[in-house]
């Protein structure tokens, strides 16, 4: 196994996971208690990557990130170099294409919050960010770990996203999925087989761990 790809994979996976914790959560409060009746537009374009071919969505954002578009342009006036084909410009792709898989276990954690001990909270006097931190966060714990554990190990298995904007740059966008279609258009499957298997034992493991807290918490997947 390359080494070097895989712990860039559970880096990539890791800051992919940390950085939807803290964006997912207001997207998903808002969507959860918005009574904007167009509020079904937001929700489509968050659940777009689940249906989106991942070389559709690839393509847009290696366009997005190039140096003729004015995120790219800024970045390169910025560092000197492109966002496409870098390490953070996968981190922005995977951001974007594991957005649902966080977003989405968040809101169905935060619906069944009973709305009774929401109005009592600001009864009280607090204030929504205090609901939102001292109520709805605690009894949202199993939603948001679930949601957390699914972005991380959906970015592990990206291939086609990181394969658009990012290449196949040994120890800057290398990731383990695509060390296993180099391995496969080599023929060797022995080494395929191997890298993929840590990957399946890994998967497993993480829905496991999700499964298992559903099961306890009483919660439920966001798609059910």
């Amino acid at each position: 196994m390359d080494w070097q790809a895989f712990f860039l994979t559970i880096r990539l996976a890791t800051l992919v996971s940390a950085i939807l914790l803290i964006a997912g959560l207001p997207i998903a409060y808002w969507v959860a208690y918005s009574r904007w009746r167009w509020k079904f537009l937001v929700e489509s374009i968050v659940a777009l990557p689940i249906v989106l071919p991942p070389t559709v969505l690839g393509f847009y954002l290696l366009v997005a990130l190039g140096p003729r578009s004015p995120v790219g342009r800024w970045w390169q006036q910025m560092t000197g170099h492109t966002l496409a084909f870098t390490f953070w410009g996968l981190v922005i792709g995977s951001v974007i294409y594991s957005l649902p898989f966080a977003v989405q276990p968040f809101v169905a954690s935060f619906q069944t919050v009973d709305r009774r001990l929401l109005a009592a909270s600001s009864t009280l006097g607090a204030s929504k960010f205090t609901t939102f931190r001292r109520v709805i966060i605690p009894l949202s714990v199993p939603g948001l770990v679930t949601g957390f554990v699914l972005s991380f190990a959906h970015t592990l298995g990206e291939f086609g996203v990181v394969l658009m904007i990012g290449g196949n740059i040994s120890g800057v966008t290398r990731t383990v999925s695509i060390e296993i279609y180099d391995q496969v258009e080599a023929f060797n499957y022995a080494a395929a087989n191997h890298i993929a298997l840590v990957l399946l034992i890994i998967s497993f493991v993480l829905l496991s761990f999700v499964y298992g807290i559903n099961r306890n918490s009483g919660a439920v997947w966001p798609w059910k």
